[in-house]
């Protein structure tokens, strides 16, 4: 019987492991509904914002003046990496293949000294794991619902890059695709890419639920910014310097924020994936113990049946 109490000492606390994994996947779905219905919200303002600021920019560079957060520099020293992870675990391989698309984007880079800028607590894994070094770390919600959210944020990778802190600073994120998807990726921010062929947050091929596509953006683009070979004609006021310094830092803060909501509404998906996983694994263990059990209970119950039977013979 010492067999069959263990079994169902076992099969009581894989039960109560399984209700917790089970509470934690519908908090996710709960989280995951309406982070998801905020990136469905603001990803066609962040990528039509994005294409108009370049198209912007290029008739800016085409007059000869090239905006400080537009200019590549040549001599790359230093590179920053705005990372964003999550606060807590149990959320399968979310953290892990962030950062592992981070370290492949560095050593693309030749390994130039980089320095992590971490959004979420578990980002902080690149010092222990990978050894990089962490310059600075912001606090994250698991619900991002302001902007202001990532002006601090934002204010400093451009004081870093204009001061030369940096000379390329990119942001490691997670696409969300779907509850089942989500693609890590790498996109730079500053200096901004106007020459750059996939540099929309958001987007991964074409899916018409996702809210936007590239093909999408590129139709509204040629629609309201160019005309066959002629450009519109474009006016500016007061300038069209100081259009683009008001512009473009609002426009990283814009890029900064999608990547948050993104990465949020990422992470609650993969959280709920991996509790609906292990709450399936649990039930499959308590099955897999309980036939175990009324194995031992019934093989005990025959051995007693044997001995009492035994004994009666002996007395006859």
């Amino acid at each position: 019987m010492a067999n069959t109490k263990e079994i169902q000492r076992r099969i009581k606390s894989i039960s109560s492991t399984k209700k917790i994994t089970k509470a934690m996947e519908m908090v996710a779905a709960a989280k995951m509904r309406r982070t998801t219905e905020a990136v469905l919200r603001t990803r066609p303002y962040a990528n039509l914002s994005w294409v108009t600021v370049l198209n912007l920019a290029k008739a800016v560079n085409s007059n000869g003046t090239i905006h400080l957060l537009l200019s590549e520099r040549k001599d790359i020293k230093k590179v920053a990496i705005v990372l964003f992870s999550s606060n807590r675990g149990l959320c399968g391989g979310f953290n892990s293949a962030i950062m592992a698309k981070a370290r492949n984007s560095i050593i693309k880079h030749n390994n130039l000294p980089t320095d992590f800028i971490v959004i979420g607590k578990k980002g902080l894994a690149v010092n222990s794991r990978y050894k990089y070094n962490v310059s600075a770390q912001f606090e994250k919600n698991d619900t991002a619902s302001e902007i202001k959210e990532v002006q601090a944020l934002a204010k400093m990778m451009i004081d870093d890059f204009l001061n030369k802190k940096y000379d390329k600073v990119l942001v490691a994120y997670t696409d969300f695709v779907n509850p089942a998807k989500q693609v890590p990726r790498v996109k730079q921010i500053l200096p901004i890419d106007v020459n750059a062929e996939d540099d929309h947050l958001g987007i991964v091929g074409k899916d018409e639920k996702l809210g936007v596509d590239k093909e999408f953006v590129k139709e509204k683009q040629d629609k309201y910014l160019s005309k066959g070979e002629e450009k519109f004609l474009m006016t500016y006021e007061p300038s069209a310097e100081e259009v683009l310094n008001q512009m473009l830092p609002r426009l990283i803060e814009v890029q900064l924020f999608q990547a948050l909501l993104e990465s949020n509404a990422s992470e609650h998906s993969a959280r709920m994936s991996a509790m609906n996983k292990a709450t399936e694994a649990a039930s499959d263990l308590v099955k897999e113990l309980t036939l175990f059990y009324n194995k031992a209970r019934q093989a005990s119950i025959t051995a007693e049946i044997a001995e009492i039977s035994a004994g009666a013979n002996a007395l006859e």
